[in-house]
C-alpha cells in the first residue's frame, strides 16, 4: 500500500466530497440543533453550538480544499501528498466528532457521524500510503484521542461559563477555555511532526501534554468539586499525563526521535 498513488487519488477525491458534505450537513443541522437546545431549556448549549458548529464547519470545508491540493499531489506523484492528506483527515475527524453530541442529546439525527468515520478511514489510509511505521501509527492514534478530548474540554468550558454565576469556578472556566483549544492545536501539530519524524516532535509532544494538563485539570477538578461527581473534563488531561510519562521513557524517546 506504500506509495500507492492510485489509492491516494481515490481517497483524495473522497476527501474533497467529504469537505463538501460538511458544508451542507453542518448548514442543515445548525439551526435545528440550536432551536432544540433552547426548547430543551439549555440556551447555554445553544450558544455553544452556535459558536463551535461554525468553527468546525469552517475547518472541515477548508480541509476539503486541502484535499484538492492532495489530489493534485497524487496525480503528479508528489512525495508530500500523503502528509497533507493526513493533515486534512485530522481536521475532518474533529469536524465530524463534536457535532454528533448536541443533536444526539435531544433526539435529532447525527449525520456527521459519517464524516467522522470517513475521515478516520482517510487518516489511516494516508498513513499507510506514507509507509508510516506501525508503532508510530499507534502513538499517533492515542495522541489523536488526546487531541479530540482536549478540544472537547474547550467546548465544554464555553457552556459551563454561561451557567455558573460569577465565582472562582466561572473564572476558571474562562481561563481554561482557550488553553484547551491551544493544547488541542499543539496535539495536532505534534501528530504531524511525529509521522514526519521531525527532531522537534518530542519537545512539542511534551508541550501539548502540559497544555492539556494545565487546561484540563483545573477545570476538571473545579467541576468535580462543584458537581460532586466525576468530571468529563478529566479524561483529556489524564490521557495527556499518561502520554507525557510515556514520552519520557528512554525507548519511546528513541522511537519519537527516530533513533530506534
Amino acid at each position: 500500500m506504500k506509495n500507492n498513488h492510485k489509492l491516494g487519488t481515490i481517497l483524495a477525491v473522497i476527501g474533497i466530497i467529504t469537505g463538501l458534505l460538511i458544508l451542507f450537513i453542518m448548514a442543515s443541522i445548525y439551526n435545528p440543533t440550536m432551536e432544540g437546545k433552547i426548547l430543551g431549556g439549555r440556551p447555554d448549549e445553544a450558544v455553544t453550538v452556535q459558536i463551535v458548529f461554525a468553527i468546525l464547519g469552517w475547518l472541515g470545508v477548508s480541509a476539503g480544499a486541502i484535499w484538492g491540493m492532495v489530489l493534485f499531489g497524487f496525480l503528479t506523484r508528489q512525495n508530500w501528498a500523503w502528509f497533507w492528506g493526513t493533515v486534512a483527515a485530522t481536521i475532518q475527524i474533529l469536524a465530524g466528532f463534536f457535532p454528533i453530541i448536541p443533536p444526539a442529546s435531544i433526539g435529532l439525527p447525527t449525520p456527521t457521524i459519517w464524516i467522522f468515520l470517513i475521515a478516520f478511514i482517510l487518516w489511516f489510509g494516508m498513513l499507510f500510503i506514507g509507509g508510516v511505521e506501525k508503532k508510530i501509527v499507534a502513538l499517533a492514534f492515542v495522541s489523536g484521542l488526546a487531541y479530540v478530548l482536549t478540544y472537547m474540554d474547550g467546548v465544554g468550558a464555553i457552556s459551563r461559563y454561561q451557567t455558573v454565576d460569577a465565582s472562582f469556578a466561572n473564572g476558571m472556566y474562562a481561563m481554561g477555555q482557550m488553553v484547551n483549544w491551544w493544547g488541542a492545536a499543539a496535539w495536532a501539530v505534534f501528530i504531524f511532526a511525529l509521522i514526519k519524524r521531525k527532531p522537534w516532535a518530542l519537545p512539542l509532544g511534551i508541550f501539548a501534554a502540559l497544555m492539556s494538563m494545565f487546561g484540563g485539570y483545573p477545570v476538571g477538578v473545579t467541576d468535580l468539586i462543584r458537581l460532586e461527581r466525576f468530571s468529563l473534563f478529566l479524561p483529556a488531561p489524564i490521557i495527556s499525563t499518561i502520554l507525557l510519562i510515556v514520552f519520557l521513557l528512554p525507548g519511546m524517546r528513541k522511537l519519537i526521535e527516530g533513533k530506534d
